[in-house]
């Protein structure tokens, strides 16, 4: 409670020896012990009297049900992490499961645009494909770097001469100094 320590106690029991002196110290301690006896029983006592309290007025059943909704089994949050754990662990390929059923358009004009997305995808695809083919094919193009383009020249700005500085001017000394 008061974070003292072993040697910090011995410390002030030297002192209290020193100050009280050896005749009144253990009466001393005996009036503590009971001091100290009567503020536990009055903390106990206010205590049970601060419980019997919530306990009348209700407040006991509020902190249950505040406990409650921090349990994730009352949310039903057990649940989806059961289901979730469930799913993580599917695997499409095997013989029990069954194909994803394909979405069907809700009209023509989205499904004419779904085919040209995919025609145009196939297409770009197959030009990569053909890009790569000829890359591989032709060492030459891999081995040559490409031509670096020159930068480009600039004119540095001309640069005028700084104009030249006024000679300094003689101190002024005193005649003490001169002499």
């Amino acid at each position: 409670m008061f974070d003292i320590g072993m040697s910090e106690l011995l410390l002030i029991g030297i002192v209290a020896l020193i100050v009280i002196g050896p005749k009144d110290l253990p009466g001393l301690f005996h009036t503590l012990g009971r001091f100290t006896a009567k503020a536990r029983a009055l903390g106990r006592e206010f205590t049970r009297a601060m419980n019997d309290a919530a306990r009348e007025s209700g407040v006991n059943d509020v902190a249950s049900t505040l406990k409650g909704v921090g349990n994730p089994k009352k949310f039903g949050l057990d649940k989806l992490n059961e289901a979730a754990d469930r799913f993580e662990g599917w695997d499409p390929s095997a013989p029990g499961s069954k194909p994803a059923p394909k979405a069907k358009p809700e009209d023509p004009e989205r499904a004419a645009d779904i085919e040209k997305i995919r025609a145009a995808t196939e297409k770009a695809g197959k030009a990569r494909l053909d890009r790569e083919k000829a890359a591989a094919a032709s060492p030459a193009a891999e081995t040559a770097p490409p031509p670096a383009k020159a930068p480009a020249a600039t004119q540095a700005p001309k640069k005028t001469p700084a104009k030249p500085r006024k000679p300094a001017k003689p101190r002024k000394t005193d005649k003490a100094e001169t002499e």
